[in-house]
């Protein structure tokens, strides 16, 4: 299996993918593994779908350039205002472990049908977004990256797991590859602004979002947490 840091930096979004190369069992496994250990820990309904291919057969998936998509991770939870905040969090360690495993990925937010049956939804909950799942005609392109520096302060003596932490997040997925998030260092905080500003306590990360307005910000707001995270702690 690759090493995280390595699948963070080779992992680019797809939409293309081959549908004669079906996943192998061992690797849905593994993912149905993972789900039900980020279920139990966030109290999401995250549900793998396999061998379906109608949420990607639509004018939207279409539209948005997706073909050959049967495989799909649907990010599901109970309604609340940390919704999607939560769905972008635990949703990235899937596509980080895709990723790990050899599958290609593509965060979606608009670009899919809804399909009765292929996962269920409880009374109070809602679908936030699905990951699309597969292999790739292409392992997709790395797009131009803004520089640490211009995304955050850095100094002389600005340490080295804060560094690390905002390269990780620049590796994150972003709509229209904006970019579009700041950090500094405050003592033993780390300050974001996605918009809006959040704090981040470095002792053992925990971390809260306020009032972004946008859902599709608020998801993407923890994708760039959860790298973030995980490169410091690495």
């Amino acid at each position: 299996m690759t090493d995280i840091i390595t699948a963070m930096e080779n992992r680019h979004a797809v939409r293309a993918y081959d549908p004669e190369k079906k996943i192998p069992k061992e690797i849905t496994d593994m993912l149905r593994e993972k789900i039900d250990l980020l279920n139990a820990e966030s109290k999401l309904h995250i549900q793998l779908v396999t061998d379906e291919p109608k949420a990607f057969d639509s004018f939207m998936a279409h539209y948005g350039k997706f073909s050959g998509v049967t495989d799909y991770i649907a990010l599901i939870g109970r309604k609340s205002d940390k919704l999607n905040e939560i769905c972008g969090y635990y949703g990235e360690q899937l596509v980080l472990l895709a990723a790990q495993l050899g599958l290609d990925s593509c965060w979606v937010a608009m670009s899919y049908a809804k399909v009765k049956n292929a996962y269920t939804i409880a009374k109070g909950e809602k679908l936030c977004c699905v990951i699309s799942l597969g292999y790739g005609k292409t392992h997709g392109t790395p797009h131009k990256s803004k520089s640490p520096e211009e995304v955050a302060v850095i100094k002389d003596d600005t340490p080295e797991w804060f560094i690390n932490g905002v390269n990780a997040a620049l590796l994150a997925p972003t709509a229209m590859n904006q970019q579009s998030f700041g950090f500094m260092l405050d003592g033993d905080k780390v300050l974001a602004n996605i918009r809006i500003l959040f704090i981040v306590q470095m002792q053992n990360l925990p971390f809260s979002l306020k009032n972004l307005p946008f859902s599709h910000n608020r998801t993407q707001a923890y994708v760039y947490m959860l790298l973030y995270r995980r490169r410091v702690t690495l």
